[in-house]
């Protein structure tokens, strides 16, 4: 099968092309640089010729509220716009569980994200996944001064981004699913601790401070467990305590 993937250079995108590619399918990667835009379209259009199904991966580089929903919202729409042409079959994409509340930054994104696809006439499959492991990892690079990681608080139920690839694959490609998909870990976590965790096993910084931002529109929302998954999500492993062991062994 020939099967699209916006933003194949990102961490899902790679994830989801070496799946599919181990399964045989004939993989087009849409990224800038293979010379295509989703955003304006540009390159589209020949990259869709003869695809069955698009996977949309895409990642943003803000968080800005008003940049972001534009950002997604237009690509959404831009890809339905360029497979319904092209006689693509169906699209799946990767979100973001609970997001449903969020009215602002890249859980806001996410959300037009999802809409912008359900204006077209393609079908659209969703898969709402929760933080992955690696998001520990981008805690870190973006909170830490000094020797201090400051940390908002945050329930989550941290899955692994291969198990997440694995799911959206399987979701793209199975002939009858529903709409919507969760996927999450195998157990509720606070953000904190699992950051500490990982710093403690790279041996930097020395600390993890858990704090509330009350500047944060989100803080709330993400504080009280609106991220978690529902009753009916897909829980898969590793947990993050096996993922750690994995990248970062003990020494």
């Amino acid at each position: 099968m020939r099967i699209a993937v916006v933003g194949a250079s990102g961490r899902i995108g790679r994830e989801v092309i070496d799946v599919l590619k181990n399964q045989g399918h004939e993989i087009v990667a849409i990224t800038r640089a293979t010379g295509v835009d989703v955003y304006t379209g540009a390159g589209l259009a020949d990259a869709l010729a003869g695809v069955d199904i698009v996977v949309d991966a895409v990642n943003a580089a803000t968080t800005d509220t008003a940049a972001v929903t534009d950002y997604f919202g237009t690509i959404a729409r831009t890809v339905q716009r360029e497979a319904a042409a092209a006689g693509v079959r169906r699209i799946a994409v990767v979100s973001i569980i609970g997001i449903d509340p969020f009215t602002a930054g890249h859980y806001a994104g996410k959300l037009a994200h999802e809409a912008g696809y359900r204006e077209g006439p393609v079908p659209v499959r969703v898969l709402r996944a929760a933080q992955f492991h690696e998001f520990t990892e981008m805690m870190l690079e973006w909170t830490t001064r000094d020797d201090t990681a400051y940390v908002p608080k945050f329930r989550t139920q941290l899955v692994a981004a291969r198990t997440t690839a694995e799911e959206l694959a399987a979701l793209a490609l199975a002939e009858e699913a529903a709409d919507v998909v969760e996927i999450a870990g195998p157990e509720e976590l606070n953000l904190a601790v699992a950051v500490a965790k990982l710093a403690a096993r790279r041996g930097d910084p020395a600390r993890v401070e858990e704090i509330v931002d009350a500047e944060d529109p989100n803080q709330e929302l993400q504080a009280a467990g609106a991220l978690l998954p529902g009753p009916d999500a897909i829980l898969a492993g590793p947990t993050f305590d096996e993922w750690l062991d994995h990248k970062y062994p003990a020494r």
